[in-house]
Protein backbone atom coordinates (compact mmCIF):
# COMPACT_ATOMS: atom_id res chain seq x y z
CA UNK A 1 0.00 0.00 0.00
CA UNK A 2 0.84 3.44 -0.56
CA UNK A 3 1.10 6.59 1.66
CA UNK A 4 -0.93 9.35 1.06
CA UNK A 5 1.70 11.91 0.89
CA UNK A 6 3.27 9.15 -1.73
CA UNK A 7 -0.06 9.66 -4.02
CA UNK A 8 -0.07 13.32 -3.69
CA UNK A 9 3.84 13.13 -5.33
CA UNK A 10 2.65 10.62 -7.63
CA UNK A 11 -0.65 12.70 -8.84
CA UNK A 12 1.40 16.54 -8.62
CA UNK A 13 4.45 14.78 -10.76
CA UNK A 14 1.93 13.06 -13.55
CA UNK A 15 -0.15 16.13 -14.06
CA UNK A 16 2.85 18.61 -13.52
CA UNK A 17 4.17 16.89 -16.69
CA UNK A 18 1.00 16.27 -18.35
CA UNK A 19 -0.24 19.76 -18.39
CA UNK A 20 3.14 21.32 -19.94
CA UNK A 21 2.78 18.82 -22.78
CA UNK A 22 -0.84 18.94 -23.28
CA UNK A 23 -0.49 23.30 -23.32
CA UNK A 24 2.21 23.59 -25.62
CA UNK A 25 1.52 20.08 -28.33
CA UNK A 26 -2.49 20.51 -28.22
CA UNK A 27 -2.49 24.50 -29.01
CA UNK A 28 -0.24 23.37 -31.57
CA UNK A 29 -2.28 20.75 -32.79
CA UNK A 30 -6.18 22.53 -32.73
CA UNK A 31 -5.02 25.95 -33.65
CA UNK A 32 -6.84 26.97 -30.24
CA UNK A 33 -4.69 29.72 -28.44
CA UNK A 34 -2.24 28.35 -25.87
CA UNK A 35 -4.36 29.96 -23.44
CA UNK A 36 -8.07 28.38 -24.25
CA UNK A 37 -5.97 25.13 -24.25
CA UNK A 38 -4.22 25.82 -21.12
CA UNK A 39 -7.34 26.61 -18.96
CA UNK A 40 -8.87 23.23 -20.46
CA UNK A 41 -5.71 21.60 -19.51
CA UNK A 42 -5.83 23.13 -16.18
CA UNK A 43 -9.46 22.55 -15.53
CA UNK A 44 -8.66 18.62 -16.88
CA UNK A 45 -6.03 18.57 -14.47
CA UNK A 46 -7.63 19.77 -11.34
CA UNK A 47 -10.45 17.08 -12.28
CA UNK A 48 -8.12 14.43 -12.97
CA UNK A 49 -5.57 14.86 -9.82
CA UNK A 50 -8.94 14.13 -8.10
CA UNK A 51 -10.04 11.27 -9.90
CA UNK A 52 -6.34 10.09 -9.80
CA UNK A 53 -6.03 10.12 -5.97
CA UNK A 54 -9.41 8.44 -5.35
CA UNK A 55 -8.78 6.02 -8.39
CA UNK A 56 -5.35 4.74 -7.18
CA UNK A 57 -6.56 4.82 -3.34
CA UNK A 58 -9.54 2.47 -4.89
CA UNK A 59 -7.32 0.20 -6.99
CA UNK A 60 -4.79 -0.03 -4.20
CA UNK A 61 -6.91 -1.64 -2.28
CA UNK A 62 -8.02 -3.73 -4.62
CA UNK A 63 -4.83 -4.89 -5.30
CA UNK A 64 -3.85 -5.69 -2.12
CA UNK A 65 -7.30 -7.41 -1.23
CA UNK A 66 -7.05 -9.71 -4.47
CA UNK A 67 -3.47 -9.70 -5.69
CA UNK A 68 -1.88 -8.95 -2.36
CA UNK A 69 -0.21 -6.13 -4.05
CA UNK A 70 1.71 -8.21 -6.63
CA UNK A 71 4.55 -6.90 -9.37
CA UNK A 72 2.11 -4.71 -11.65
CA UNK A 73 2.81 -6.39 -15.24
CA UNK A 74 1.45 -5.04 -18.87
CA UNK A 75 -2.10 -6.65 -18.19
CA UNK A 76 -3.16 -4.84 -14.95
CA UNK A 77 -1.09 -1.49 -16.41
CA UNK A 78 -3.52 -1.56 -19.21
CA UNK A 79 -6.70 -2.41 -17.33
CA UNK A 80 -5.37 0.71 -14.79
CA UNK A 81 -5.49 2.81 -17.44
CA UNK A 82 -7.93 2.03 -19.53
CA UNK A 83 -10.37 2.26 -16.44
CA UNK A 84 -8.81 5.87 -15.16
CA UNK A 85 -9.46 7.30 -18.98
CA UNK A 86 -12.90 6.24 -19.22
CA UNK A 87 -14.26 8.40 -16.47
CA UNK A 88 -12.18 11.12 -18.16
CA UNK A 89 -13.67 10.40 -21.70
CA UNK A 90 -17.41 11.06 -20.42
CA UNK A 91 -16.69 14.08 -18.47
CA UNK A 92 -14.33 15.74 -20.59
CA UNK A 93 -16.57 15.50 -23.83
CA UNK A 94 -18.79 17.77 -22.14
CA UNK A 95 -16.07 19.96 -20.38
CA UNK A 96 -14.46 20.38 -23.95
CA UNK A 97 -17.55 21.60 -26.10
CA UNK A 98 -18.66 24.05 -23.40
CA UNK A 99 -14.92 25.53 -22.92
CA UNK A 100 -14.11 25.83 -26.34
CA UNK A 101 -17.11 26.35 -27.59
CA UNK A 102 -17.49 23.37 -29.93
CA UNK A 103 -19.86 20.83 -31.17
CA UNK A 104 -20.24 17.45 -28.90
CA UNK A 105 -18.78 15.47 -32.16
CA UNK A 106 -15.57 17.60 -32.28
CA UNK A 107 -14.97 17.36 -28.42
CA UNK A 108 -15.16 14.05 -28.28
CA UNK A 109 -12.54 13.77 -31.34
CA UNK A 110 -10.51 15.69 -29.31
CA UNK A 111 -11.26 14.21 -26.16
CA UNK A 112 -10.16 10.85 -27.79
CA UNK A 113 -6.49 12.72 -28.98
CA UNK A 114 -5.82 13.30 -25.66
CA UNK A 115 -7.06 9.58 -24.24
CA UNK A 116 -5.00 8.23 -26.71
CA UNK A 117 -1.91 10.28 -25.59
CA UNK A 118 -2.93 9.78 -21.73
CA UNK A 119 -3.22 6.38 -22.54
CA UNK A 120 0.34 5.93 -23.17
CA UNK A 121 1.68 8.38 -20.83
CA UNK A 122 -0.55 6.57 -18.04
CA UNK A 123 0.75 3.16 -18.67
CA UNK A 124 4.65 4.51 -19.17
CA UNK A 125 4.29 7.11 -16.33
CA UNK A 126 3.09 4.37 -13.53
CA UNK A 127 5.20 1.54 -14.59
CA UNK A 128 8.27 4.05 -14.08
CA UNK A 129 6.65 5.63 -10.92
CA UNK A 130 7.06 2.49 -9.95
CA UNK A 131 10.26 1.46 -10.98
CA UNK A 132 11.66 4.31 -9.28
CA UNK A 133 9.34 4.74 -5.80
CA UNK A 134 8.79 0.85 -5.54
CA UNK A 135 5.16 0.06 -3.28
CA UNK A 136 5.82 -1.20 0.04
CA UNK A 137 4.04 -4.31 0.68
CA UNK A 138 2.48 -3.35 3.99
CA UNK A 139 2.35 0.31 5.53
CA UNK A 140 1.30 0.77 9.25
CA UNK A 141 -2.31 1.17 9.81
CA UNK A 142 -1.73 4.57 10.97
CA UNK A 143 -0.77 5.63 7.47
CA UNK A 144 -3.67 4.38 5.94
Amino acid sequence: MRTVKDRLRHTIMFEGIALGVVATGGAWLTGHSMAEIGSLGVMFSLLAMAWNFVFNWLFDHWDLKYRDMAPRGPGIRVVHAVLFEAFLVTVGIFLTAWWLTIGYWEAFLLDLGFSAFFLVYAYVFNWTYDVVFPAPRSVPEAQI
